[in-house]
């Protein structure tokens, strides 16, 4: 799974209102949350879903729970999709209560249709493989042509080069799905959610077009900080990407920030050695700069 659990806690609300109310509204990664209680002797709550700006990812449901903290403790299981976006309870023990809290913590369902439609089995394709119990139908050429992953799989010198279904351990259907579709005719692109994910499928199954397409986004499109960005570049082999962070990096600020940041210390040090040809270039600057002020200071003599 490509997205993190998204969790929320709530300040503890009030109200006297016997009819469900708007008591709290939240927007935590794209996800809308409004909750509604009414209170009395029999307390009523209700968590109404809403995450629009995610469809475009592909999100169409969340799973995981909700843990009730006022009136009193107790766990609700969440399964929303997109035809049932709210979750309700009806407490069942009497309470005479107008306090109510809450804390959530879901996990994204993701559609995996686009998927489902690479994988149909059809002339094109020509082997099998197996994740998680699921049969893949791929072409061998296709995945040798573009990673030297499989195509060492798929030859004569491995076993499973002869198996008529190739396992392939240690991945989830979505996790391989969403990498092979970057390089499928019907492509998705990357975005700054699912870039960490396809660095490393790209990186463990040798797929340097993938990590091309990551770069592009990453050089263009972005909104991760540099000193990560600095990381994934050197980390990932993108030259690119890592001229452009060290060309940014322009000031003795910038290169303190990226000294302090926990990203530096797994910089190789290659990457390191071209950081510091760039701050001394930076402290000769600044010295220039204060000479070139101080002489400008100098009185001249009068003749």
């Amino acid at each position: 799974m490509v997205y993190e659990i998204i969790t929320y806690k709530s300040a503890e609300k009030t109200t006297n209102s016997l009819e469900l109310i708007a008591l709290d509204t939240s927007t935590t990664n794209g996800l809308v949350c409004v909750m509604k209680a009414a209170a009395g002797p029999i307390p009523y709550m209700s968590w109404a879903f809403d995450w629009e700006k995610l469809k475009a990812d592909r999100v169409i449901g969340f799973t995981g729970e909700i843990i009730v903290k006022k009136p009193y403790e107790l766990t609700v299981p969440v399964d929303i999709i997109t035809e049932k976006p709210e979750v309700t309870h009806i407490f069942q023990e009497p309470t005479d209560t107008e306090k109510f809290q809450f804390e959530f913590s879901v996990l994204p369902i993701l559609c995996t249709e686009i998927y489902d439609e690479m994988f149909l089995p059809s002339e094109k394709n020509d082997a099998i493989l197996e994740v998680g119990g699921v049969k893949l139908n791929v072409n061998r050429t296709f995945l040798s042509y573009h990673s030297d992953y499989f195509s060492a799989l798929f030859s004569s010198n491995f076993k499973e080069g002869k198996m008529d279904e190739v396992p392939i351990k240690d991945v989830s259907y979505e996790e391989i799905g969403l990498l092979f579709s970057t390089i499928y005719p019907k492509a998705t692109f990357p975005n700054d959610k699912t870039v960490p994910k396809l660095l490393e499928l790209a990186d463990r199954f040798m797929m340097p077009s993938v990590i091309h397409h990551v770069e592009y986004h990453l050089l263009n499109n972005t909104k991760i900080n540099n000193e990560k960005l600095m990381w994934m570049a050197d980390r990932y082999g993108m030259k690119l990407l890592l001229e452009k962070m060290i060309k940014e990096l322009d000031s003795m600020a910038k290169a303190k920030m990226l000294k302090d940041s926990p990203d530096y210390g797994e910089l190789s040090d290659q990457a390191k050695g071209k950081i510091l040809d760039k701050v001394m270039v930076i402290i000769d600057l600044v010295q220039r700069g204060v000479q070139q002020n101080v002489q400008q200071d100098v009185p001249r003599p009068r003749y």
